[in-house]
C-alpha cells in the first residue's frame, strides 16, 4: 500500500513492508453498528469486531477503571521473518482461542488464557502483508500470496485451497471477508518479487466457503488497463483490496479499492499518461451485491493517483445524524462519509499533514503537472494508512505525517519515518473532537474496547485514551516494534510487537491481563 523506488523501478509496499524501509531509522534510535453482526471478538472471528469493521470489541470487560491493572500474562515469541517483517496482522480471538498469521502465511492457533500453541498451519510463503485470518463454520480462512485457503479450526487441517493469482505479477494481501456462506478475497498488483508489474490486474473473488469454489468475480479495474495500445497495456496495473470488505443486513458489501500504477508514470508516459482518465475503480469505494457482485454504486475520491495514495482502510458502516453512513480513509489523508444507499459524500475532512497537492493526479489528468522535483505531503508512506475504529458517535482516525520527494518519474525518495497522531472526528460531520499527537508513525489498527481507544505506534508503543476527550490513561511499551493493532476479550490485551529493529528488541506477541 505504499511506494519507494529500487533502483529504476517503482516499488511499492504494504503496512508489513515498511519494516524494509525504516527498520535503519529504528534501529538508529536509542459499537454501534447497523449490520447485524456479532460486536465481539470472542465469538465473532471476523478481522475487524464485526461484519461492520467497526472495530469496536464490546466482548472485553477492559475499561478506564481497569486498564491500569493490565499486566503481562505471557508471551509468545515471533519468528520467520520474510523480507519485510514479521508480522503485519490483528490476530483475531474466537472462542478463547487466539487465530493469528505470520508473514511467512504461517498460522497459529493459541490458547488465550496460557498462550500455549494449539496448532501449526506452515505455509512458509513469505508475504508483504497485511494478512490475517477470518474463522466461521467451523473453518479459519486466510491466503497465501497466491492461494486462499479454508483450515479446520479445530486441527489445522487443510479443508481446501483455490489459486486466484493468473499471472506472476500480482498476488494476495488481506484478511477474507466471510458472510452468508461466502468467503471473498482479493488479488493485487503486487507481491514479495515485483511492484506493479504491467498486466496485474486486481479482482475481488467471491468463494463457496465450504469447498472453496468460485462462485464471481468483479474486477476492480479493466482487463485492458484503461491502455490504448499494447506498449502502455503492458506498463499499467492496478486495483485490488488490502482489507476486509463491509456487509450490511441488505445483503451488500462495500469495498476499498487500491491505486493504479505506474506510480507517478514512466519516462516516456509519464505522470500516468499510459494510463488516461479517472483509471476506474481505483483509489474508490464500491458497493457490491454480495451474492452476485453486481455493481450498485462507486465513489472515486483520487481519480488519476499518481501518488499511490490508496483509498485502502477497511470501510465503516455505522449510523450518525439519522443517516446511514460508509465510512472510508486512505493514504490521500482524506476520510470520507458517504450515504449507504446513494453513495453521495456526506462530509470529507483531511487528517494530518497537508502541502496543496491534494488533487495533483486530477491536475495531471487534465495536462497539468509539477516541476520536479516536488515534494507531497502525505507521502506514500503517510495519510491513513491502517484500518479506523468507531464508537458510532467518532471514528477514530490513525495517521502518519510522512512525506514523498518525486526527482523524476523514476526516482523518489521518502522523507523519513515522521510522526502520528490519532485523529477523533465527529461522526455525523465529520469535525475534529480531538488529537493526541505521537513521536513515531501510528501504522497500527486502531481498536475501540468500551469507553477507551487503543492506538500503537511504529516504536512499539500501546497507548489507551479515552474515548471522549483523547485523555491518556494507559501507555505500555512493547518488547519490540509494532504496525499491528490490539485485539480484547474477556480481560485480556493481545499485541503483537512484530518489528524488532532495533539491538535488544525481542519479536512477540503479548498478553496482558486485567485485575478481575
Amino acid at each position: 500500500m505504499t511506494s519507494g523506488s529500487r533502483g529504476k523501478r517503482s516499488v511499492r509496499l504494504s503496512v508489513g513492508a515498511v519494516v524494509a524501509l525504516l527498520v535503519v531509522v529504528l534501529a538508529g534510535c536509542g459499537g454501534s453498528s447497523s449490520s447485524g453482526g456479532d460486536t465481539s471478538f470472542t465469538g465473532s472471528g471476523v478481522p475487524n469486531g464485526d461484519p461492520a469493521n467497526t472495530r469496536n470489541l464490546s466482548g472485553s470487560t477492559i475499561d478506564s477503571g481497569s486498564v491500569s491493572s493490565l499486566q503481562s500474562a505471557w508471551t509468545l515469541p515471533l519468528n520467520g521473518a520474510s523480507a519485510f517483517g514479521i508480522y503485519a496482522s490483528s490476530p483475531i480471538i474466537s472462542k478463547g482461542v487466539i487465530y493469528s498469521q505470520d508473514l511467512l502465511s504461517n498460522v497459529q492457533a493459541i490458547d488465550a488464557e496460557s498462550g500455549e500453541v494449539l496448532w501449526n498451519a506452515p505455509f512458509e510463503q513469505a508475504d508483504h502483508g497485511p494478512n490475517g485470518l477470518t474463522v466461521a463454520n467451523g473453518l479459519v480462512y486466510g491466503a497465501t500470496p497466491t492461494e486462499a485457503f479454508a483450515l479446520d479450526q479445530k486441527t489445522g487441517e487443510q479443508v481446501w485451497s483455490v489459486k486466484l493469482t493468473k499471472n506472476e505479477h500480482e498476488g494476495i494481501d488481506m484478511a477474507p471477508g466471510y458472510h452468508d456462506g461466502l468467503v471473498y478475497v482479493s488479488t493485487v498488483p503486487v507481491n514479495v518479487e515485483e511492484f506493479y508489474g504491467g498486466g496485474a490486474v486486481g479482482i475481488l473473488w467471491a468463494l463457496d466457503a465450504k469447498t472453496g469454489k468460485k462462485v464471481w468475480h468483479f474486477n476492480t479495474v479493466p482487463d485492458d488497463l484503461w491502455a490504448k495500445s499494447d506498449s502502455a497495456r503492458n506498463l499499467n496495473s492496478g486495483g485490488g483490496l488490502w482489507y476486509t470488505p463491509a456487509f450490511d443486513d441488505e445483503g451488500s458489501m462495500y469495498a476499498a479499492i487500491g491505486n493504479p500504477g505506474p506510480i507517478p508514470g514512466t519516462e516516456k508516459y509519464p505522470f500516468g499518461s499510459s494510463r488516461p482518465g479517472p483509471d476506474l475503480y481505483t483509489d474508490s469505494i464500491v458497493k457490491l451485491d454480495a451474492k452476485t457482485g453486481k455493481l450498485d454504486w462507486y465513489f472515486q475520491l483520487t481519480p488519476h493517483d499518481v501518488n499511490d495514495w490508496d483509498l485502502q482502510d477497511p470501510p465503516i458502516l455505522l449510523k450518525a445524524g439519522g443517516k446511514d453512513m460508509v465510512i472510508g480513509a486512505g493514504k490521500s489523508g482524506i476520510v470520507i462519509a458517504l450515504d449507504r444507499k446513494s453513495g453521495k459524500l456526506l462530509w470529507k475532512r483531511p487528517v494530518g499533514m497537508h502541502n496543496g497537492h491534494d488533487d495533483i493526479g486530477e491536475e495531471a489528468m487534465r495536462g497539468k503537472t509539477p516541476k520536479l522535483p516536488v515534494t507531497l505531503l502525505p507521502g506514500s508512506l503517510g495519510g491513513v494508512i491502517a484500518p479506523m475504529a468507531t464508537d458510532g458517535k467518532t471514528v477514530f482516525v490513525p495517521v502518519v505525517n510522512s512525506s514523498l520527494t518525486l526527482s523524476s518519474q523514476t526516482e523518489k525518495s521518502e522523507g523519513g519515518p515522521g510522526n502520528g497522531e490519532l485523529v477523533a472526528l465527529d461522526a455525523a460531520t465529520g469535525k475534529v473532537k480531538w488529537k493526541e499527537k505521537f513521536a513515531t508513525p501510528a501504522f497500527g489498527y486502531v481498536t475501540v474496547v468500551n469507553d477507551l481507544v487503543f492506538a500503537t505506534t511504529y516504536d512499539g508503543t500501546v497507548t489507551a485514551m479515552d474515548v471522549k476527550n483523547g485523555n491518556v490513561v494507559w501507555r505500555q511499551k512493547l518488547p519490540a516494534g509494532t504496525n499491528s493493532g490490539v485485539t480484547a476479550s474477556g480481560n485480556l490485551l493481545i499485541a503483537p510487537a512484530g518489528i524488532a529493529g532495533a539491538e535488544g528488541q525481542t519479536a512477540q506477541i503479548v498478553a496482558y491481563k486485567a485485575s478481575e
